[in-house]
C-alpha cells in the first residue's frame, strides 16, 4: 500500500519524515530531564520544530492510512498539531509528553512498519 496520492510531492516520504524528525526529537532531549528542557531556550525551540514536522507529516497521511496503524496516536500528533499552530510558546506539558511518549512511541511503530511494509517508506524521485 503507498501512501496517499492525494498528498503533495515530496522528496521525502511522510513515513520518513516522521522517523528523521522523531530521531532528531529524541537525540535533542536525550539524558534532558523535564526542568532541564523547559531551561533550554534553544533546545526547546529545536525540539518544538521538529514535533511540528513529525505533525505536519502525520497529517499528510490519510484517514485510511491511519485506520490501519491504530498503533499511532494519531489523534495526539492532530492535538499537538493544532496547538504549535495556535501559539508559538506550546504548554510545557505538552511537549514534554511530546518528547517522552508520542515521538518514541511513534518511532517504534514507524520501525515495525518498515520492516513489514517498505514500500510505504518508498522515496518519491
Amino acid at each position: 500500500m503507498k501512501y496517499p496520492p492525494s498528498a503533495p510531492m515530496l522528496n521525502i516520504s511522510p513515513f520518513n519524515a516522521m522517523e528523521e524528525a522523531g530521531t532528531a526529537v529524541l537525540t535533542l532531549t536525550e539524558g534532558l530531564e523535564k526542568e532541564e528542557f523547559l531551561a533550554s531556550r534553544l533546545t526547546r525551540a529545536e525540539t518544538r520544530r521538529q514535533l511540528r514536522l513529525m505533525s505536519k507529516s502525520a497529517l499528510l497521511l490519510s484517514p485510511e492510512i491511519h485506520a490501519l496503524l491504530v498503533e499511532i496516536d494519531w489523534e495526539g500528533w492532530r492535538a499537538l498539531d493544532q496547538r504549535l499552530a495556535t501559539s508559538d510558546k506550546a504548554e510545557d506539558t505538552l511537549l514534554w509528553l511530546a518528547v517522552r511518549a508520542l515521538a518514541p512511541d511513534t518511532l517504534m511503530w514507524l520501525r515495525v512498519y518498515r520492516k513489514n511494509q517498505p514500500e510505504w517508506f518508498k522515496e518519491d524521485n
